[in-house]
């Protein structure tokens, strides 16, 4: 019984340690992950687990080292965003790989990034034919940003010297059945409007409510928790 106390105790330890600092080593690790980012976080998740699982290692230190390899990450970024060299050295450059719809065979090479690799990240991107594109670049997280020939690109209305109206970001004002005062307020609105708005589509209690949000056209949308849904699509294979 001591040994399983102790190891639950090491595991929320070890959750709460790397909660902290992962969020310490800031956002931008994770969401554009490159492969240095790849390596630190899994020589982060195995630190933590030595910690929760390793009953016969000292966790202070494991935890002194985990905490030495997290600052050196924070180093590192605030380095890495202070020096562009710097950070091109740390971090890579983006590389050209398709040049006026040519294919740089040169820097595939240097970069060991081969033609299946850039057909798969085309098809991916929604191009079949690499005679579509005028321009790929490989990103430093392993991305592939492409830039389709003119005569391919989707019309506009900029294109087509269409007018549009403004559209800007929908603003939530009711999440999981609750109000998000800040939002009301912040858009001059109030408790009983939204009250009153939801009345007119027959919802009388807020928390019958899933998601609402209002648009930049003044447009209120509303989901409720319970939809009545004559007939819902299946795409699953199971039977019915």
């Amino acid at each position: 019984m001591p040994v399983i106390m102790e190891a639950i105790l090491r595991a929320v330890f070890a959750f709460v340690v790397l909660l902290v600092l992962v969020r310490l080593t800031g956002k931008q690790h994770y969401s554009q992950l490159t492969f240095f980012d790849f390596v630190a976080g899994i020589a982060i998740g195995g630190m933590g687990a030595l910690m929760a699982a390793g009953l016969n290692i000292n966790i202070w230190g494991v935890f002194a080292a985990l905490l030495t390899f997290v600052v050196l990450l924070i180093l590192n970024g605030y380095l890495a965003l202070e020096s562009r060299p710097l950070r091109k050295l740390l971090r890579g450059e983006p590389v050209v790989v398709v040049h006026n719809g040519k294919i740089l065979e040169g820097n595939m090479a240097q970069m060991r990034y081969s033609s299946d690799d850039l057909m798969t990240q085309l098809r991916e991107k929604g191009y079949f034919n690499i005679a579509d594109v005028e321009y790929a670049i490989l990103e430093t997280d392993g991305q592939l940003s492409v830039m389709p020939k003119s005569q391919n690109r989707p019309v506009t209305p900029k294109d087509l010297n269409i007018p549009t109206a403004y559209e800007g970001v929908s603003t939530e004002l009711i999440v999981d059945g609750k109000v998000i005062e800040q939002n009301l307020t912040q858009n001059k609105l109030s408790a009983k409007w939204l009250e009153d708005q939801l009345k007119m589509q027959g919802i009388y209690n807020v928390g019958e409510v899933s998601y609402a949000s209002l648009g930049t056209d003044g447009k209120l949308y509303v989901d409720k928790k319970q939809d009545t849904l004559d007939n819902v699509t299946d795409i699953s294979d199971k039977e019915v």
